[in-house]
């Protein structure tokens, strides 16, 4: 579609006009739509006082080759004044394969750590003082194992599993919509989940059992309207998967957390956010009659976004990444990552990983946006935008509900066809240069330069396949082989699967085995179409 020379639209497609007035708000009510910081519905921000209180938490994602590599980043970061950290697996982890598995060659320690066993879990958090520092893990299919190694190794240090805190990503349903990092079926997957709610809320309550997230659904070609229905569709489906298997909704409910992209357009980005609170509490009061307020409070961390930056002028990410970041922090995030300007390019060098911790430091401390909560309320036009990415959004949650909720929309293929229409429409606007992207269709350098890379280890493989079959030597395989059945047993069952789970990890049971264990029984998920 050609559009005039003066019209303005947002990512999503919503036409900007020239101005606002009073009048775009006319019977808008700010009480019950905006009420006050801290209350329902929270538009305004989960906390009353939100960073008057305290900054979010700056959470750098880190994760490459070896667990000491990965080890040595985290306390670079920490030492830079970073208060959280975030961990990236490689593939095979990920996918469930040990590092010696055939489908593993080729991608040990490539976009994230390898873990094969508890072994490498202690190696990864040594010197960390888990009772101190909150850890959020980029893991799905295979997030059950992480925390439980991740556990282990707690109590190994003397830290009870009441007093760690953290976050596993353990959103499965968005794999088969946009990443494919996926294991089990649909269904025996969201098993899983909600195993995990039970078993936390029971010994691990400081750990946030999942983190719902739009941010790859972004990644894959989402507009923002799209970003958070189907976001909040997957949450509606968790939820429900949980009480439907017994747990009371105020169990686990406070507990959930979510996870957004922060994309270019500010404003659209900022009402993005401020509808998603709006919507979730409104969510969990009406559909799902949780009473404590913990509940309904939607908290959420933020990434920039990664399909934004680019490998041409790559300095120019800088930019990017301070705005994006900037949308954030005016949206009320609670945790945020700031990507490094490199990562079109490949993992980010610690020089980038360092200037993009930074760029949060400067908008915390220098910027004056902290200063008073939520500065954006009341702006006719944010206002008008945040009411209309929430109508928007709830016209696609009304059709995912019309075709049974986010399970069904899923294996139907509803989501994955919408993500992918808009992502094509994005790619033609880019090529056919309506949209302007710095550096790639306008303002081109004629010399780009040799970017500096960050370098992979070409021995890291063997290496970790060398550690993987020193712990199978030396551990007892009745031991290991009985737990197993154990875990085999489980599936079969009812039993809360996270238990025999546990003691087959702490029997020196590898990550893949594990998963094999599981992949016996609950199948594997094979796309159709």
């Amino acid at each position: 579609m050609t559009r005039a020379r003066d019209e303005r639209y947002t990512d999503s497609g919503i036409e900007i006009r020239r101005i606002y007035t009073a009048e775009d708000l006319d019977g808008f009510d700010a009480g019950p739509k905006l009420g006050r910081p801290g209350e329902l519905p929270y538009t305004r921000g989960i906390q009353p006082d939100m960073y008057r209180g305290r900054l979010w938490t700056m959470r750098q994602y880190a994760g490459f080759g070896t667990a000491e590599a990965t080890n040595e980043r985290f306390k670079f970061l920490l030492s830079a004044g970073q208060t959280g950290l975030s961990c990236a697996f490689d593939l095979p982890t990920q996918m469930g394969y040990d590092s010696d598995h055939p489908r593993a060659e080729g991608e040990v320690g490539k976009v994230g750590v390898a873990i094969d066993s508890l072994a490498d879990m202690r190696l990864l958090l040594d010197g960390i003082p888990l009772d101190q520092v909150t850890t959020s893990m980029t893991i799905n299919a295979t997030a059950s194992i992480l925390l439980l190694l991740y556990e282990l190794v707690a109590e190994e240090q003397g830290v009870a599993p009441d007093q760690i805190g953290g976050t596993i990503q353990n959103d499965i349903l968005k794999e088969y919509v946009a990443r494919g990092t996926y294991i089990y079926p649909p269904r025996q997957s969201m098993r899983l989940v909600t195993d995990t709610f039970a078993y936390c809320a029971e010994r691990i309550p400081k750990w946030n059992t999942i983190s719902i997230s739009g941010y790859h659904i972004r990644e894959a070609g989402s507009t923002a309207v799209q970003e958070l229905a189907f976001t909040l569709a997957d949450g509606i489906a968790y939820v429900s998967a949980a009480t439907d298997a017994g747990l009371r909704v105020d169990e686990f409910a406070p507990r959930l957390s979510f996870f957004f992209n922060a994309h270019n357009n500010l404003f659209e980005e900022v009402a993005k956010f401020r509808a998603a609170r709006r919507m979730w509490a409104s969510i969990m009061t009406e559909r799902f009659g949780a009473s404590d307020d913990r509940s309904k409070r939607l908290r959420f961390h933020a990434q920039t976004g990664g399909s934004t930056l680019t490998a041409q002028q790559p300095e120019n990410n800088v930019v990017r990444v301070t705005f994006q970041a900037l949308s954030a922090v005016l949206g009320g995030t609670q945790s945020l990552h700031t990507n490094g300007f490199d990562e079109a390019l490949g993992l980010p060098t610690p020089r980038a990983a360092k200037l993009a911790l930074r760029t949060q430091q400067i908008i915390g401390h220098e910027s004056g946006v902290t200063d008073t909560v939520d500065p954006l309320a009341g702006s006719y036009f944010v206002e008008w935008l945040t009411n209309e990415v929430e109508r928007l959004a709830t016209e696609y949650l009304d059709r995912i509900e019309e075709m049974g909720g986010a399970v069904a929309a899923i294996e139907a293929g509803y989501m994955q066809d919408e993500i992918e229409q808009a992502a094509y429409e994005h790619a033609k606007a880019v090529d056919s240069g309506e949209t302007i992207v710095v550096g790639v269709n306008r303002y081109l350098d004629d010399d780009p330069g040799e970017p500096e890379v960050f370098p992979i280890d070409p021995e890291l493989q063997r290496a970790q396949i060398e550690r993987v079959r020193a712990v199978r030597g030396a551990r007892d395989e009745q031991a290991v082989a009985a737990a197993l059945a154990d875990v085999a047993a489980a599936a079969r069952g009812t039993q809360n699967l996270l238990v025999p789970m546990r003691a087959a990890l702490k029997e020196m049971a590898t990550l893949g085995e594990v998963s094999d264990a599981l992949r016996s029984e609950l199948g594997v998920y094979e796309p159709t179409g």
